[in-house]
């Protein structure tokens, strides 16, 4: 009785929820903050095993002091002095990392809730335990899946929440204090709908060629390396805006078999037709079938890097070919480069090395080309 009546004098707020007293929830107040928690004490009253839940505030507050709160409770002798060595450790924890943000008042909380009904709660994919961030699922009119992820700031709906989704461009939200989560949706639902050419036109390309670069396209990538032969491939880079104009485009593979079709492309731009789709284009312009998943192996497009003997290093592939016919051995920008800087008979002109082949000893160069911050 005395330990209880004492634990209720120096925390008020915390009561036990059943005779035994082996269930205590509410508060416990360190510097005028309330934190919520719930201890669970055995039915031996060992307090080494209790078990200690806490509300995400001081969760969030006691990260990295967990070690120490179990130490304290298996040495504490009873519940008042494990409750006021966990409040020396708050104090500690609170003055180190400064208070709390306040939790938001009920009507935040309210007007979420009611936000989200009114969206539709299967729209919403997460929502985290602080009611602040979260992200909503939209289908464009093609069937495809997107998702915009938000964080509601402190003063929602006053201020602007952050939004971000995987599109080519910047997704631009117009907001008011007047504005809901419904609004946020049926603004990324149009950015959706404004990108359904850009999104067909990389759809194509992805079903009808073999796309070597990136490996699992997001959404918002606009670059495709596409192979057109054993070691020779070309990169578009797909304008979002106007997707059916002809594309930014960069033969690689070895010169001899690069120029020609370099060529065509100079003397063949004016045939490009916008009405056509740019995967037709391509074909007409370059007078190439580019090889499918129906007509070829993959495999036999992606030969591995001549140096370190892999196909990818990191997320690169090779891209840098001996130019000489008999010889066509694919490396690694940065393995050939490291190869070719350890050689005593290279010669070095500002980021460009020139070179041996390591295969055929035929001349080979290769720029490094600066990394994009």
């Amino acid at each position: 009785m005395a330990e209880s009546y004492l634990l209720l004098q120096e925390n008020p707020l915390l009561l036990p929820l059943n005779k035994e007293k082996t269930i205590y929830d509410g508060f416990i107040t360190v510097q005028e903050l309330d934190f919520r928690i719930r201890i669970l004490v055995p039915s031996d009253r060992q307090l080494k095993n209790s078990k200690l839940q806490c509300c995400w505030r001081l969760k969030r507050l006691l990260h990295g002091y967990q070690h120490v709160i179990k130490k304290r409770l298996q040495h504490s002798s009873d519940l008042v002095s494990f409750i006021l060595e966990l409040k020396t450790v708050l104090e500690v924890a609170v003055k180190r990392r400064g208070a709390c943000p306040a939790a938001p008042p009920p009507q935040y909380y309210q007007r979420l809730i009611g936000e989200i009904g009114s969206l539709g709660w299967d729209k919403l994919l997460f929502l985290d335990a602080e009611l602040r961030s979260l992200r909503l699922g939209a289908q464009d009119s093609a069937g495809r899946q997107h998702t915009v992820a938000l964080k509601l700031k402190p003063k929602h709906p006053a201020e602007a929440p952050e939004c971000s989704a995987d599109l080519p461009l910047p997704l631009n939200i117009t907001w008011t204090p007047q504005s809901t989560l419904l609004d946020v949706h049926a603004q990324f639902l149009s950015a959706l709908e404004s990108l359904q050419e850009f999104w067909a036109v990389l759809d194509e390309i992805d079903e009808k060629t073999w796309v070597l670069e990136p490996e699992n396209p997001p959404r918002g990538a606009s670059m495709r390396r596409v192979a057109i032969a054993n070691n020779v491939s070309i990169k578009l880079e797909i304008d979002s805006r106007h997707p059916k104009m002809l594309p930014e485009c960069c033969l690689l593979g070895a010169e001899h078999v690069v120029t020609p079709l370099r060529s065509k492309l100079n003397a063949n731009m004016h045939l490009w037709n916008p009405d056509c789709s740019v995967l037709q284009n391509l074909k007409d312009v370059l007078e190439i079938e580019f090889p499918s998943p129906t007509t070829h192996k993959k495999s036999s497009l992606s030969a591995e890097c001549g140096i370190c003997y892999s196909y990818r290093l990191d997320s690169a592939i090779p891209d840098q070919v001996c130019s000489d016919p008999r010889c066509g051995q694919p490396f690694h920008q940065a393995c050939l480069y490291e190869w070719l800087r350890s050689l005593p008979s290279c010669r070095q002109s500002f980021n460009t090395i020139f070179g041996e082949c390591p295969y055929c000893s035929k001349p080979v160069t290769v720029k490094m080309s600066l990394q994009k911050p």
